[in-house]
């Protein structure tokens, strides 16, 4: 009986000392999520969230992420983006609603990728669900960047230009109230 007792008291303590353990050793993720979003004048909205990658002493672009091959545009789950307004992003015609974006790096140029699929894993791409293939602008970043990037600037009440940046590239296009 009493050898039961140290036995079962044992295993209790074992437990608590694996728990407290576990609880100490919380690392933040490799790549953190982030969100990207603008107000246009008259209150409506879009919005980015992705997961923010590190290059952790990497080449990325045409080394981790291959030159002309669809990119998740991030990582972990599918990077989606969310307008409650029609949007014109860079020459075409995006209705409000969801979409991933996927992008299509190249060397000398990129083309943004707005996908109908939503809620899939980063890696499920579907080239049927496109809706559109956009080209975007490419520059270089004047220093590295060592976290994948997402933002809005705005350019007036119902413009703003996506920026997605990380190591020494930056890649552009113009997004517009659609009216």
């Amino acid at each position: 009986m009493q050898k039961g007792r140290s036995w079962m008291l044992t295993l209790i303590a074992m437990t608590m000392l694996t728990t407290v353990l576990m609880a100490q050793d919380k690392k933040p993720p490799l790549s953190p999520p982030g969100v990207a979003s603008v107000t246009f004048a008259d209150g409506h909205t879009v919005t980015i969230d992705y997961s923010r990658p590190s290059m952790r002493s990497r080449k990325i672009f045409g080394g981790l992420v291959p030159y002309d091959q669809v990119w998740r545009t991030g990582a972990n789950s599918a990077t989606s983006l969310k307008t409650d307004v029609d949007l014109n992003i860079g020459g075409a015609t995006v209705p409000k609603g969801s979409y991933t974006l996927y992008s299509l790096p190249g060397m000398n140029s990129w083309k943004l990728i707005i996908n109908k699929q939503t809620g899939q894993w980063g890696t499920e791409y579907d080239k049927g669900q496109d809706l559109a293939r956009i080209d975007m602008k490419v520059a270089q970043r004047p220093a590295g960047l060592e976290l994948f990037t997402i933002s809005f600037d705005k350019t007036g009440g119902d413009s703003a230009t996506l920026k997605l940046e990380w190591e020494n590239t930056i890649a552009s296009v113009d997004v517009k109230e659609k009216k």
